[in-house]
């Protein structure tokens, strides 16, 4: 088997303009399983759908076990569905192997750039965190996951290239790095911390990358998203506000999952726009860098002020 790279260091690559001259350049391990797939798939071609399970989980989930393992899903899944997901991503991978090896070498290319332009705006980023990089078995493109007590970063090839395709990634990245950046955790966790936390982290995106479409802003999921939210602005401004403090399931994944979940008849997924529209709301007054230091109380205040100057907006429009 090729051995796979585990650490990638990423701090030489970034600019001297985006960290102080006297500090060390700061180094982002790069944890690289998203090869390892591809390798154990190869070695494979043409044997059986549990000799791959067998080679795979030794050789690569064995690096990184509390992700592919069933435990972290508190008996939501089990170690036999874990092994089923395996199945699945292998037989689709003949499917998406040259996207997917693609993406895995622009990965290690292009995300030292994508890190010193963050830096760029955001100076105190110390780009120390380590990253995992892996075939998220359809889970995830890019986030993080607390296992064991632990909090990882991880980017998931697979979900890169079938919610991206061959697009650029520059915002998908800043949006994912501010997250890094931001780490705001407000107890309990309401609809409007989950609204300010996404909402900022794609309007930080689109400040980084103002010629980036929805798709690439990651507000193309499910397709139409912004459109068809437009077209139900008034009643999803109401329906928000009503929510703000709601710390129910339902309401979360209404906002949030790409399958909805509630029974407004509002788009699903429609959390990751209003929020973005409350954080350019906010923006005309503060700049990005000041949004991103706001602490769990002045942050309420300014989502739930901004939510009341949209609905305002919006009746006074007439839409």
């Amino acid at each position: 088997m090729k051995k796979l790279l585990p650490l990638i260091f990423l701090g030489t690559a970034l600019s001297a303009g985006a960290a102080s001259l006297s500090a060390p350049a700061p180094a982002m391990k790069v944890h690289d399983l998203a090869s390892g797939f591809t390798t154990v798939f190869d070695r494979n071609a043409g044997k059986s759908e549990r000799e791959f399970v067998q080679d795979f989980k030794a050789t690569v989930a064995s690096r990184f076990p509390g992700f592919y393992g069933a435990e972290r899903f508190k008996g939501q899944r089990s170690e036999a569905q874990r092994e089923a997901d395996l199945v699945q991503a292998f037989a689709e991978f003949p499917g998406i192997r040259e996207a997917y090896v693609k993406k895995v070498a622009r990965f290690t290319q292009d995300l030292p750039a994508h890190v010193a332009s963050f830096r760029a705006a955001f100076p105190d980023y110390p780009a120390t965190t380590d990253i995992w990089f892996l075939h998220s078995l359809g889970e995830m493109d890019g986030g993080s996951r607390t296992i064991d007590g632990k909090r990882y970063f991880i980017f998931g090839a697979d979900s890169m290239v079938k919610y991206h395709g061959d697009g650029d990634e520059a915002a998908f990245f800043h949006h994912e790095l501010f997250h890094d950046y931001h780490g705001m955790e407000c107890k309990p966790r309401p609809i409007w911390a989950s609204l300010w936390s996404e909402g900022l982290a794609t309007y930080v995106a689109k400040q980084m990358n103002p010629s980036a479409n929805n798709s690439e802003l990651l507000l193309d999921f499910p397709p139409n998203l912004v459109a068809d939210t437009r077209k139900a602005l008034g009643r999803a401004l109401e329906d928000l506000h009503g929510k703000l403090d709601s710390e129910d399931r339902t309401d979360y994944a209404g906002l949030f999952y790409g399958s909805g979940g509630d029974k407004t008849g509002l788009p699903a997924r429609r959390g990751y726009y209003l929020g973005y529209l409350v954080a350019e709301e906010i923006g005309k007054t503060m700049s990005m860098q000041q949004m991103a230091k706001l602490d769990c109380g002045a942050a309420r205040t300014a989502v739930v002020g901004a939510v009341k100057k949209l609905r305002t907006a919006h009746a006074a429009s007439g839409q």
